[in-house]
């Protein structure tokens, strides 16, 4: 099979899908490099050009070649070239389980979860359910015709996209006029409104290993630059503290790996993924989980990765022969 990394997007995270497409190229320098460009068509691209650019979370990425075509095109001609397509890919479309089920239906061996655990998972409320009955304390969700009331009794709130990363669009609500925010933002996407929940936020990956079995990463304790753990603080910020292993107490550390494969598993993710916590006084409770988790050279899940003593380059070996596996069935 002819390896792909398949990296861009339509969707607002394609600035960061670049920068994962630049370490997923370190890892894998002999696989062939497809941009998804936002107008929906498909470009084969070269190793120069990938790494020649140096801001990749601030300018957009221009492949500098022709069009394969749009997306389906470009597919059906993946399969009729034996591709196996490395996801460098982040939100919408790509991790909404779009991409999925079309590279299913075509038999085209991909990196990830499948179709349904990613259409499960990227649904913040459907996932929060799921999670839930799988023993994994998650928040409480308010309606929006609730929000003054709620406010009232909360005194702060947070409000994220439903069906979206939580990097862009994330409100904190914290006085008033953060509830006109709300409801403005409410009128162009469907948004997760929650009680906030004081605490230091954790992350904790799950790796798939090639005979099935799963293992939790050591988690990751993040101490945002401004208290946010927005877009600016994952990627620009220099001030943002990400620790790995995480300084909890070996309790808390013990627990928020068991939570994470408990989600991992009643979302039915496949190969590898993070799940988000807030580790509060009442123990972690569970924030979203991430089929298709960041994997730049500053992103969490290679940080868990490198304190397990995994490399990248295997770990994506891994995931390639897992896909290839899958495949197969």
């Amino acid at each position: 099979m002819r390896i792909t990394i398949l990296f861009g997007g339509t969707n607002k995270e394609r600035l960061v899908s670049v920068a994962s497409a630049q370490a997923l190229h370190s890892a894998l320098p002999d696989a062939d490099l497809w941009f998804w460009d936002a107008d929906d068509t498909v470009h084969e691209t070269s190793s120069e050009v990938l790494l020649r650019h140096s801001r990749p979370f601030e300018h957009p990425f221009r492949p500098g070649t022709p069009s394969l075509g749009r997306i389906e095109p470009a597919l059906d001609r993946a399969r009729a070239e034996d591709r196996l397509l490395v996801l460098g890919l982040h939100g919408g479309t790509a991790e909404n389980g779009e991409l999925q089920v079309m590279c299913e239906l075509r038999g085209i061996p991909f990196t990830g979860s499948g179709s349904a655990s990613s259409h499960l998972a990227f649904d913040k409320v459907a996932a929060k359910r799921f999670a839930a009955i799988a023993g994994v304390k998650a928040p409480a969700g308010i309606a929006l015709e609730d929000l003054d009331a709620a406010f009232a009794e909360y005194g702060r709130l947070i409000a994220k996209p439903t069906r979206d990363g939580s990097s862009y669009g994330l409100i904190f609500v914290n006085a008033k006029q953060d509830l006109v925010a709300v409801r403005r933002a409410a009128k162009s996407e469907e948004y997760v409104i929650e009680p906030f929940i004081a605490g230091q936020e954790a992350t904790c990956g799950v790796l798939e290993q090639l005979d099935g079995t799963l293992i939790a990463l050591p988690p990751v304790e993040i101490i945002p630059a401004e208290g946010a753990f927005d877009y600016e603080a994952k990627y620009i910020a220099k001030a943002t503290q990400e620790i790995c292993p995480a300084r909890f107490a070996p309790d808390v550390n013990a627990q928020i790996m068991d939570l994470a494969l408990r989600a991992h598993n009643a979302l039915s993710c496949g190969g590898y993924s993070r799940t988000d916590f807030i580790v509060s006084d009442k123990g972690p409770i569970y924030l979203e989980t991430n089929t298709l988790p960041g994997l730049t050279k500053a992103s969490l899940f290679p940080k868990a990765l490198k304190a397990q003593g995994i490399e990248f380059a295997d770990f994506l070996r891994g995931q390639i022969a897992l896909a290839e596996k899958r495949a197969q069935k």
